[in-house]
């Protein structure tokens, strides 16, 4: 009847490799590669064979261990008293330090994993008024040891940067100031003055306009006038004042 063994689970065959210098208690640097791949080969022989790609990692590790161990059994060759002979084993060394820097690092950010879990996050309930509020400043603080001196240079000096900063052509200028016309309303005055004198003079229907936009609008207005017939001009020669004659109704028109 067999026995059955229960091995131990590894992430790999670097994870394996760590465990049996510890166990044995070697020196990582100075690996005894005879003893560690003779227990590595026993543990690879008894693992399940299920998972093809897990062994065959198992395996190239054997592998690598047992060429290892064949470059030790090898004489020494001579080398130059400058030259250093490489140890066969430096390459598998340099592996397994940092296999276990990882594993230790990962090691370190499951803890931190756990000790993160047992905080529970509490939202601030400081009311919107506290939350707001600020201290109202200090002025003894904010003058210190400042004179009336000094406090007086730093305002001239702040009030000749404000007047560097003024354009001396641009702050010259005017502001244009936007005008606007309600055009029902001004339609209806011009109808009404026209129907009202049914016949009139253009500078006496502007001389009534308080501003150019008012001029402006007035001048439109008598042009649609004449485009639907409601009114008819006429000038007698050339830059005289034209009449303005009522021919129909008015009807409502639309500046475009």
């Amino acid at each position: 009847m067999a026995i059955p063994v229960k091995l131990e689970v590894f992430e790999g065959p670097l994870d394996l490799l760590l465990h049996l210098i510890e166990k044995n208690k070697v020196d990582i640097y100075d690996i005894p590669i005879s003893l560690i791949t003779e227990q590595y080969l026993e543990y690879v022989q008894n693992m399940p064979k299920e998972d093809l790609n897990v062994v065959s990692e198992f395996l190239v590790m054997a592998a690598t261990l047992l060429d290892i161990k064949c470059k030790m059994l090898l004489p020494k060759q001579e080398t130059d008293e400058d030259e250093e002979e490489i140890d066969p084993r430096a390459e598998l060394v340099q592996k397994l330090l940092e296999y276990k820097m990882y594993k230790y690092m990962s090691l370190e950010l499951k803890d931190m994993q756990m000790d993160s879990e047992r905080y529970i996050y509490k939202k601030p309930t400081i009311p919107k008024e506290v939350a707001a509020y600020k201290a109202p400043p200090n002025y003894e603080e904010l003058v210190g040891d400042k004179t009336l001196q000094l406090l007086n240079e730093l305002f001239q000096q702040i009030v000749k940067r404000n007047e560097e900063k003024v354009d001396p052509i641009r702050s010259g200028f005017g502001k244009i100031q936007k005008e606007e016309v309600d055009l029902d309303k001004k339609q209806l005055e011009v109808c009404a003055y026209i129907e009202a004198h049914k016949k009139c003079l253009f500078t006496e229907l502007l001389s009534g306009q308080k501003s150019k936009m008012d001029t402006i609008v007035t001048f439109l207005i008598v042009l649609e006038l004449i485009k639907v017939g409601s009114i008819g001009v006429r000038q007698t020669k050339t830059f005289s004042d034209i009449e303005i004659t009522y021919q129909k109704p008015f009807v409502k028109i639309e500046l475009a």
